[in-house]
C-alpha cells in the first residue's frame, strides 16, 4: 500500500474532523496502475501552524481554507510557492471570487472546494487530485530512471572506448618518436595491434547502432524469404582466418531453412553466435552448428569446447555491456551488447534462447524462432 501525505489546514474543528473521518478508510485504486493508495493525514488550524509543519514534512497534498485568522490560504499559498515548495492543493472557500481563484492558481492551486460540501463531493475532489499526484510521480520516477540508465550507458561506453583509443595513441606515439628506427617494418606488430583495437572499436560501434536500431523501433523491418543455410555459410567464410588460426574444426549438420524474417536480424544472430564460438574457444577446439527447421518452428544451436561459463553467470549474459570477466577472459575483446541485441531480436519472432555451458567443456547456445 503506498501512501499520500495530506495535510489539513481550517480553522474549524469540525471541518478538520470530518475531513480527516471521511479520508481515514479512503483509497485511491487506478484501474491501469497495479497499485493501492491510502492518506496519511495532519491537520493545523491556522496558515502560520501549516508552514512550520510543511518545512519539517514533505506532503503531497493540502485541502487549504482560504478564510483564516492571521494569514490567509491565498497568502500562504504565495509564500510556499516563493519558498519552492511544491504539491498539490486544494482550496476550500465559502465565497470564491475572481480574484482569489486566479491568484491562488497563479501559486499553484489545482482544485476549488466550495463550502459547504458533502463527503463525496470531498472523495471526488481528492481523487482527482490525488489522480495527478500519482501520474506525476510515476512521471519522475521514469524521468530519474531514464536519467540514471543514459549516465551508466555513458560511462559504459566511455570505458570500452577509453582502452582501445588509449592503446592506439600510445602506438601511434612510439612509431612518431621512432622508438624502433626509421624502417616501416620494425613497427609491422605496432600497426598490427593498432588495427586489432580499432576492429574493436566498430565492432562496438556497429553492435550499438543494431541495439538502439531495435529498440527504438526506427529500424525497418523488411521480411522476405531468407537462407539461413546461406547466411550460416557467409558467417563461416568470414571468420575463416581467426578458424585456421585457432586450428579449430567446424561441423555443420542442417537442414535446408528458407524463413520468412527479416535478413539483417538474422544475419546478427548467426554472427554474434559463431564469433562467440571462436573467441571463447581453445587453440584446436572444436564448433558444432545445428539447424533443424520443423512444425514452423527455426532451431540453431551452437555449441563449442572452450572456456565454458559458469552457472551463475549465464543470467548475465543477455543484459546490455555485461561481460563475465574472468582470468581466462581479461584478454578477450567485445562490446558486451552482441548477446542482448540477439535476445531481442529472438524476442520479435516469439522465440527463446537456452544456454548450457560448463566449466572447461564449453558452451551451447539454442535458439528458437517460431514466427517465421
Amino acid at each position: 500500500m503506498n501512501t499520500i501525505n495530506l495535510l489539513v489546514v481550517d480553522d474549524e474543528l469540525g471541518i478538520r474532523e470530518s475531513i480527516a473521518r471521511a479520508l481515514r478508510s479512503y483509497t485511491i485504486n487506478l484501474p491501469y496502475l497495479d497499485a493501492e493508495y491510502d492518506f496519511s493525514i495532519d491537520k493545523a488550524e491556522d496558515a502560520e501552524t501549516a508552514f512550520e509543519m510543511i518545512k519539517q514534512k514533505s506532503y503531497d497534498l493540502m485541502l487549504l481554507d482560504n478564510q483564516l485568522p492571521g494569514m490567509n490560504g491565498t497568502e500562504l499559498l504565495a509564500k510556499l510557492h516563493d519558498e519552492n515548495k511544491e504539491f498539490t492543493t486544494i482550496m476550500i472557500t465559502a465565497f470564491a471570487s475572481i480574484e482569489t481563484a486566479v491568484s491562488a492558481t497563479k501559486n499553484g492551486a489545482y482544485d476549488f472546494l466550495t463550502k459547504p460540501f458533502t463527503p463525496d463531493e470531498l472523495k471526488n475532489a481528492v481523487h482527482k487530485a490525488s489522480k495527478h499526484i500519482i501520474l506525476k510521480k510515476i512521471t519522475q520516477k521514469l524521468t530519474e530512471e531514464k536519467n540514471k540508465i543514459r549516465f551508466q550507458f555513458i560511462s559504459v561506453l566511455s570505458h570500452e572506448l577509453k582502452s582501445p583509443i588509449a592503446a592506439v595513441s600510445n602506438y601511434l606515439k612510439l612509431m612518431e618518436k621512432r622508438i624502433a628506427g626509421n624502417d616501416l617494418d620494425n613497427y609491422e606488430e605496432y600497426i598490427e595491434r593498432s588495427q586489432i583495437r580499432i576492429k574493436d572499436m566498430e565492432k562496438l560501434i556497429f553492435d550499438l547502432l543494431d541495439l538502439t536500431r531495435i529498440e527504438s523501433g526506427e529500424k525497418k523491418r523488411d521480411l522476405e524469404e531468407v537462407d539461413v543455410d546461406e547466411i550460416i555459410n557467409e558467417a563461416i567464410k568470414n571468420i575463416d582466418d581467426q578458424i585456421k588460426e585457432k586450428k579449430i574444426s567446424v561441423s555443420y549438420d542442417k537442414t535446408e531453412a528458407k524463413i520468412n524474417a527479416d535478413r539483417t536480424e538474422i544475419e546478427i544472430i548467426v554472427n554474434n553466435l559463431i564469433s562467440n564460438s571462436i573467441k571463447y574457444n581453445n587453440n584446436g577446439g572444436k564448433i558444432g552448428i545445428k539447424m533443424l527447421k520443423s512444425n514452423g518452428s527455426l532451431s540453431l544451436s551452437v555449441s563449442d569446447t572452450g572456456i565454458g561459463i559458469e552457472e551463475k553467470d549465464i543470467s548475465k549474459l543477455f543484459k546490455e555491456f555485461s561481460r563475465i570477466k574472468t582470468e581466462k577472459t581479461v584478454h578477450i575483446s567485445g562490446s558486451g551488447i552482441g548477446l542482448s541485441t540477439v535476445k531481442k531480436i529472438v524476442a520479435l519472432y516469439d522465440g527463446n534462447i537456452n544456454v548450457e555451458s560448463e566449466i572447461d567443456k564449453g558452451t551451447k547456445f539454442t535458439i528458437e524462432l517460431n514466427k517465421i
